[in-house]
């Protein structure tokens, strides 16, 4: 990922430092394993343990000769612990080291967005509670429906969010294994105690069974679940670009004094940052196409997948821990106009309260489907020649022969439409 959307806590991740840093403790604590088991004498794990060390540049120097990255990084380990470095990595093979190694990364970046969905959920709540009450029009194919409240949309998100902590709690955990099984997963040449031993040590559950890597199905899951909450962003953002539209105005980002909108038009205040989570969540569900494909491998294993995941992973994660604190940036700022979300809902002279006309026909006995007919016509007379809805339905012969101009006035009132409002917060203790 761009530095330009990298944050620094995950950058210390990803950076290749923490990569090698990763791999390299594996490998000591399999060789503190080895020594349990006698096959290395502890004395050399000292020394491994007080002089091991790489240098990334020396690793890169040593690649572009020999063209493999793994024994490029034990070689310079090498240089630096002398003779005893002999006993590095016996019995394994360099899945055994990447894949455990990437695991434990992800674990550490799964870490870094559990939290930042936590910070999301609460200003979320925060905000829902700040609007419970205030009015403003749901739309259903981007026409007015139905009288809600921006609360509830609010609400709505939190929902999903919590939803997102227990996906993301669950896909890390999917994540959250190791194998030190050797070359295709028989431990042909290491004894099971180390992968226990490593995996315990490095905060990972050991895989069960393998090939000679970790199943792609864990995968797999870990990137769609990144996938699913990206939408679940790009769906607040989306909303707010709506609502910031000149037109609609009900809402918008947070504009700073200093801040510009356009190169060329001084007055415009542009959702960029609404636009960039969308944007960037098209990146991070885009990854679940490879992802899937990286499942199926070549008998015990190929690499067609390692160039993908050295992409994929780092990227994905990055991406999502960006947009994770620019959408609660977004919330938090929020700016909300309660009065204008109040004039858009009364902005087609009363159609949004047809459902409550009709309902009130069928309860004084009227046909449901010709009491339809009776109000959508009078609805059409407004949408079309632009006349009064009310005065219309009072003047119906149809209407007036159930309900009369008292009758028909108390159905034009959004608060009776909204008294669950309470019962919905109420289920998450709110």
């Amino acid at each position: 990922m761009i530095p330009r959307y990298t944050r620094p806590v995950m950058e210390k991740i990803w950076n290749e430092r923490n990569e090698w840093q990763t791999m390299l403790d594996v490998e000591i604590a399999a060789c503190e394993a080895n020594a349990e088991l006698g096959r290395i004498p502890k004395e050399a794990v000292e020394v491994i343990k007080e002089k091991a060390n790489f240098d990334v540049e020396r690793i890169h120097e040593i690649d572009r000769e020999i063209n493999h990255d793994i024994i490029a990084f034990l070689t310079n380990v090498g240089e630096y612990v002398g003779d005893e470095a002999k006993y590095i990595h016996m019995g394994l093979t360099s899945t055994d080291v990447k894949d455990t190694g990437l695991n434990v990364q992800i674990k550490q970046a799964s870490a870094v967005l559990l939290e930042d969905l936590e910070k999301l959920a609460e200003v979320l709540k925060r905000r829902a509670v700040e609007f419970k009450y205030t009015p403003t029009i749901g739309r259903t194919h981007g026409v007015h429906a139905e009288p809600t409240t921006f609360g509830l949309k609010l609400l709505l998100w939190y929902s999903e969010t919590l939803r997102n902590i227990d996906r993301m709690k669950r896909a890390a955990e999917e994540m959250a294994v190791g194998k030190l099984s050797g070359a295709v997963g028989t431990y042909a040449d290491i004894d099971p105690y180390v992968e226990e031993y490593v995996c315990k040590k490095m905060g990972l559950a050991k895989e069960v069974v393998a090939t000679q890597v970790v199943q792609r199905d864990h995968h797999a899951e870990y990137i769609t679940t990144l996938g699913v909450i990206a939408g679940t962003l790009a769906q607040m953002a989306l909303e707010v670009r709506h609502l910031q539209r000149t037109e609609v105005r009900e809402a918008e980002e947070y504009f700073s004094p200093k801040q510009k909108g356009s190169s060329a038009m001084p007055h415009k205040r542009n959702p960029v940052k609404s636009e960039r989570i969308c944007g960037m969540a098209r990146l991070i569900q885009g990854y679940s196409l490879p992802a899937f494909e990286d499942i199926p491998l070549w008998h015990e294993r190929d690499i067609s997948h390692s160039s993908v995941e050295r992409v994929m992973f780092p990227d994905a994660t990055i991406a999502l821990d960006y947009i994770l604190a620019q959408t609660t940036d977004l919330i938090d700022k929020l700016l909300v106009y309660p009065d204008k979300m109040l004039a858009d809902l009364n902005l087609t002279g009363g159609l949004i309260y047809s459902p409550r006309v009709l309902l009130a026909l069928v309860a004084k006995g009227a046909y449901r489907d010709t009491a339809y007919r009776w109000v959508q016509r009078n609805a059409m007379k407004r949408w079309l020649q632009g006349e009064d809805f009310y005065e219309n339905l009072c003047k119906d012969e149809d209407v007036r022969k159930y309900l009369n101009e008292e009758e028909i006035k108390a159905c034009f009132d959004y608060k009776p439409m909204l008294v669950h409002v309470d019962e919905i917060f109420a289920r998450f203790g709110l």
